[in-house]
C-alpha cells in the first residue's frame, strides 16, 4: 500500500516525499495543486488521494494552531479510517492548544498513530519557498513578538528524518516525539549566528503582537501568525525534547550547522 504525504510540496512533506521516492517506497504526495489534488477545505477532494494508503503523514495547512484545525482533522481522520488507512503521522506544535485538541483526536482514533510535536522551524529563516523570516533576514532586520524568549531550534532535516521513520516501521505506533534542537537560542542570539554564516548584517527587533499583527495586516495568515506568537512565546517552550533521539538514537541537528549550509547553499544571497 501506498503512504500518503499531505502537503507534499511544504517544508516538511517536500523532505519526506523526497526520502520516501529515494527509498523506492510507493509514495503518493498530497497538496492543491497535485493529481489527484487535495484541498483540506474540500473534502470532497479527499477520497481519492486516500485510495490505496497504508500510512499517511498529515500535515494541516494553515497551521494545527488555527481554530478550525481540530474540525478540519477530526474529519480527516474518520475519512481515513474509512478508507482503510492504519496509521497516522500528525505534524503537531509544541505549547499549542488547538493542536493538543487535533493531537487527541488522532490518539483516540482508533488508528496506529504516531505525534511528531516540533519546535521552531530552523527553515522558518532561510526556506526558499517557505521561509516565513527570510525576507527579513534579507532586509537586514528580523522583526517578532518573540521577546527574549529562548527556542530549541529543530532543523526540519530531522523532522523528515523522525517522519519517515514513523511511516515505515511499527514499532513507533503510540510514541509521541518532542523534536527540537540540541540547545536554546534566543532570537536574538539565532539571528547573530544567521549573520555570521550568512556574511550580512542582520538584527533582531523584538515587536510587541499587536504591532507584529499591524505589520502583517493584509496577509492572509496575519492574524493566525501574531495570535501564535502571543500564544507560545512566553516560556513555556524554552526546554530541550528528546524526540530525534528517541526516534533515531542520534542527537539531532545544531542550529549553528543548518546556518552553515542555508548559507553555503544560497539561502540569504
Amino acid at each position: 500500500m501506498k503512504t500518503l504525504v499531505i502537503g507534499s510540496t511544504g517544508k516538511t512533506g517536500r523532505r519526506i516525499l523526497r526520502r520516501l521516492t529515494d527509498l523506492g517506497h510507493p509514495v503518493r504526495g498530497a497538496s492543491r495543486r497535485g493529481d489527484p489534488p487535495f484541498d483540506w477545505e474540500r473534502q470532497e477532494t479527499w477520497p481519492a488521494v486516500l485510495e490505496g494508503v497504508g500510512a499517511a503523514y498529515v500535515s494541516y495547512y494553515s497551521d494545527l494552531a488555527a481554530p478550525e484545525a481540530p474540525a478540519a482533522v477530526e474529519a480527516f481522520t474518520k475519512a481515513a479510517a474509512a478508507a482503510g488507512v492504519q496509521r497516522l503521522v500528525l505534524l503537531s506544535g509544541r505549547g499549542e492548544h488547538h493542536a493538543e485538541s487535533c493531537e487527541d483526536i488522532v490518539r483516540e482514533s482508533g488508528l496506529g498513530y504516531t505525534l511528531v510535536r516540533a519546535s521552531w522551524f530552523a527553515q522558518n529563516f532561510g526556506d526558499v519557498p517557505g521561509g516565513e523570516l527570510r525576507q527579513g533576514v534579507m532586509d537586514g532586520a528580523v522583526a517578532l513578538a518573540a521577546g527574549d524568549v529562548a527556542e530549541p531550534f529543530v532543523d526540519v532535516e530531522d523532522i523528515a528524518d523522525v517522519a519517515v521513520a514513523a511511516l515505515l516501521d511499527e514499532s513507533h505506533n503510540g510514541r509521541v516525539y518532542d523534536v527540537t534542537g540540541p540547545r536554546l537560542l534566543t532570537f536574538a542570539s539565532a539571528v547573530a549566528e544567521i549573520a555570521a554564516a550568512a556574511g550580512r548584517p542582520v538584527a533582531y527587533v523584538p515587536v510587541s503582537v499587536e504591532e507584529l499583527r499591524a505589520a502583517l495586516a493584509g496577509h492572509p495568515q496575519g492574524d493566525l501568525f501574531a495570535d501564535l506568537c502571543g500564544e507560545v512565546f512566553d516560556g513555556r517552550n524554552a526546554n530541550l525534547g528528546t524526540g530525534v533521539q528517541d526516534a533515531l538514537g542520534r542527537a539531532p541537528r545544531d542550529f549553528a550547522d543548518y546556518c552553515r549550509a542555508a548559507a553555503a547553499a544560497g539561502a540569504w544571497r
